[in-house]
C-alpha cells in the first residue's frame, strides 16, 4: 500500500513526572529532510530522534515538535549543607558559654543564616528521559502513518482510474492507425487520378508509397510500451516499500511514448487521443508527486 508524503501525527506520554508532548507534520520533498524542535537542553536527543523518524520515513520534509513540561513534576530538591550548620551551632554555644545566655538554638532562627538551605532542581535521569520520548515519538509516528495510507489510498484509486483511461484511449489509437493508413491510400489514389487525369495509375507504386507511410506512422511498439508501462505502474501501487521516486521515472517514460504517438499521428482524431493522454499522464505526475 502506497502512503502520501503529507500527514501529521500527535501523542502524549510521562516520564517520571515529567509531561511528553510530540507532534510532526510532513510535506513534499525529493529526499528525507527531518527537523526537530526541542528545548535546547535536551539538544543531544535530536540524533536518537532522527534515527526513529526515519525508520517510518524514506522521504518528505517532515518536523518534529517536542515539547516537555516539567511543570507538573516534583523536581524541587531542598540540600542542607550540615557542616555550615555545625559551624553556626559551635559559634552560638560559645557566644552562649562567654556572655551566659541561654542555649535555646531554635531550627527556624537557624535556617535563617545564610547557605544552611539550597533549593535546586533535581536531575533527570537523561537516557531513560531519551528513551521515554522515542516511545511517544513512535506513538504518534503510528497516527501519522495510518493518516498517511489513508490518503495514499485516495491517491491510489485517483491514479488507478487514469491508467485505466490511458488504456483505453492507447487501444483506441491502435484501433485508429490501421485506418489511416487506408484513408491516405485513398486519398494518394485520388490525388493521383486528378493529377494524371486517368484511371490507369500504377497501383504498385500506390502500394509502395502506402507500406512507407505505413511505416512511418506505425505506433504498435509505442502503443505496446504504453500498456506495459501501466501494467507496472499499477504493480508498484501495490508494493509495501516506498515507490514515488520509480513511479516519477515511470510516468516520464508514459509521457515519452505518449509525445512519439503524437509526432507520428497524421489526423486530428489521433491529435485529440494524444492531447488526453497526456493530459492524463500530467495528472498522474502530480499525483506521484505526494508519494512517498
Amino acid at each position: 500500500m502506497i502512503k502520501s508524503m503529507t500527514g501529521y501525527g500527535g501523542a502524549k506520554g510521562i516520564s517520571d513526572d515529567i509531561e511528553i508532548i510530540v507532534e510532526l507534520k510532513s510535506v513534499n520533498s525529493r529526499y528525507f529532510d527531518c527537523t526537530v524542535k526541542l528545548p535546547r537542553v535536551y539538544i543531544a536527543f535530536e540524533e536518537p530522534i532522527k534515527h526513529c523518524v526515519q525508520k517510518h520515513i524514506s522521504r518528505g520534509k517532515i518536523d518534529v515538535f517536542i515539547t516537555i513540561d516539567t511543570s507538573i513534576a516534583g523536581d524541587i530538591e531542598i540540600k542542607v549543607n550540615n557542616s555550615l550548620a555545625e559551624e553556626y551551632i559551635t559559634a552560638l554555644n560559645s557566644l552562649a558559654d562567654e556572655y551566659g545566655l541561654g542555649k535555646n538554638i531554635e531550627v527556624t532562627e537557624l535556617t535563617r543564616f545564610p547557605d544552611i538551605l539550597h533549593a535546586s532542581k533535581r536531575e533527570a535521569d537523561k537516557d531513560r528521559l531519551c528513551k521515554d520520548i522515542c516511545a511517544v515519538l513512535e506513538e504518534a509516528l503510528d497516527g501519522f502513518d495510518s493518516m498517511r495510507k489513508t490518503e495514499g489510498k485516495k491517491l491510489e484509486h485517483d491514479i488507478v482510474a487514469r491508467l485505466d483511461e490511458i488504456d483505453r484511449l492507447t487501444v483506441t489509437a491502435q484501433e485508429i492507425s490501421p485506418r489511416s493508413v487506408m484513408e491516405y491510400k485513398k486519398k494518394l489514389e485520388t490525388r493521383m487520378c486528378e493529377v494524371l487525369q486517368t484511371s490507369g495509375i500504377d497501383e504498385q507504386r500506390i502500394l509502395t508509397e502506402a507500406a512507407i507511410f505505413a511505416d512511418r506512422v506505425a505506433i504498435n511498439e509505442e502503443t505496446v510500451r504504453l500498456l506495459s508501462h501501466t501494467e507496472q505502474l499499477r504493480e508498484m501501487l501495490t508494493q509495501s516499500d516506498p515507490v514515488g521516486r520509480k513511479l516519477d521515472f515511470l510516468v516520464q517514460e508514459l509521457n515519452r511514448e505518449a509525445n512519439t504517438i503524437g509526432s507520428k499521428g497524421n489526423d486530428t482524431e489521433m491529435a485529440r487521443i494524444t492531447v488526453d493522454l497526456k493530459a492524463e499522464i500530467e495528472k498522474i505526475r502530480e499525483q506521484a508527486q505526494n508519494i512517498e
